[in-house]
């Protein structure tokens, strides 16, 4: 692990499906944990992080968006949509699902002995 990977909290403290904003290095996140089951049947645990920042109206609100899924030709995406203008952000890409012009910044998450470490330093995908 690299010191660009910040702790922020442990799994148990997030509400699966529920979002909570966590403050890094000045940066507000939106963090969601995603629970349910795979195409295989077998359970999942993910917790994705994201710009807390509505890239709409620029509020940080994000974490009190509402989380649902959508299934694409890509397959299942899990997704938050925008308590704002209800646009509806794809959370491992963050593409914006309803204005393709907007996007969400996305970064890099690790759970190890059961603590949530973001890494803010370098997104995966910048918001446009």
């Amino acid at each position: 692990m690299s010191g660009s990977w910040t702790g922020v909290c442990t799994r148990r403290q997030l509400i699966p499906e529920r979002g909570v904003a966590v403050l890094i290095h000045e940066l507000q996140v939106a963090l969601f944990r995603i629970t349910g089951v795979d195409d295989a049947g077998a359970e999942t645990d993910f917790v994705y992080a994201v710009g807390h920042k509505d890239p709409a109206c620029g509020a940080n609100v994000m974490a009190r968006g509402i989380v649902g899924s959508v299934i694409a030709p890509q397959g299942h995406r899990d997704t938050v949509a925008s308590p704002m203008y209800k646009d509806v952000y794809d959370l491992s890409t963050g593409e914006c699902l309803t204005r393709p012009e907007l996007r969400l910044p996305v970064y890099r998450t690790w759970v190890a002995g059961g603590v949530v470490y973001v890494d803010v330093n370098a997104p995966v995908l910048a918001s446009a």
